[in-house]
């Protein structure tokens, strides 16, 4: 699964062309599936959701697919999404935070075999830190950084973050990063220098989404070395 996601991540373009050709209408249920898991489940932080959105408004440019039909759909995912990972981190989220939970066990069940195939403790301790800098923020900010945002909702979660202030950042939330980056892969997606150096641009949009949290950890290194 894994050599798979990454050739498709790797080969973007030509991915989101054979799905299309292939499924047609279906694409959109597709796409709405891998936003919905990316930010639903956080064993699933590692799905290229910037540069999805970014690819699949260049092909809306194209007319292979409705800008209008993408971006309702993908914010619906985006929004249920968080919904669901705010509800797991409420429901279950402080016993998996609890240093015990990392110690594998004989009997452990199917979900935490996975989850910690996939999850470090200190990517959790990390999200929860930045949540309790930004409070209600770190809702927008993160969906905007990978892993983040799939980790963000299920600390606000953890944290027993009032539902209806939950709710309200996370719509803001989708909307900015949904429509956003799909409306700058309309507009530019198509450009023919942006089509000649397409990984390239793939790569740049992953490096600034990921900038913020370079400049924490550095910040955070360095400011350690100095004190």
């Amino acid at each position: 699964m894994m050599e798979t996601l990454k050739d498709i991540f790797l080969n973007l373009e030509d991915s989101m062309g054979r799905l299309i050709s292939t499924y047609g209408m279906a694409t959109y249920i597709i796409l709405f599936a891998i936003i919905f898991v990316e930010t639903g489940l956080v064993i699933m932080p590692f799905l290229p959701g910037d540069s999805l959105l970014f690819v699949a408004g260049g092909f809306c440019a194209l007319n292979s697919l409705n800008i209008y039909y993408l971006i309702l759909s993908l914010f619906a995912a985006a929004f249920l999404g968080d919904t669901l990972n705010y509800t797991i981190g409420r429901s279950i989220g402080e016993r998996v935070l609890s240093e015990d939970f990392f110690v594998p066990s004989p009997n452990q069940g199917f979900f935490k075999t996975i989850f910690l195939k996939m999850i470090k403790r200190d990517h959790l301790l990390k999200a929860q830190l930045f949540y309790e800098k930004h409070g209600g923020k770190a809702i927008i900010i993160a969906r905007f950084i990978p892993f983040a945002r799939t980790f963000a909702p299920f600390i606000a979660g953890v944290g027993k973050m009032n539902y209806r202030k939950f709710i309200s950042y996370n719509i803001i939330g989708a909307i900015m990063w949904i429509a956003g980056v799909t409306m700058i892969g309309y507009f530019f997606g198509n450009i023919p220098l942006v089509k000649r150096n397409f990984k390239v641009v793939i790569f740049l949009i992953i490096l600034i989404s990921i900038m913020p949290a370079i400049i924490e950890f550095l910040r955070q290194k360095y400011g350690k070395l100095n004190s």
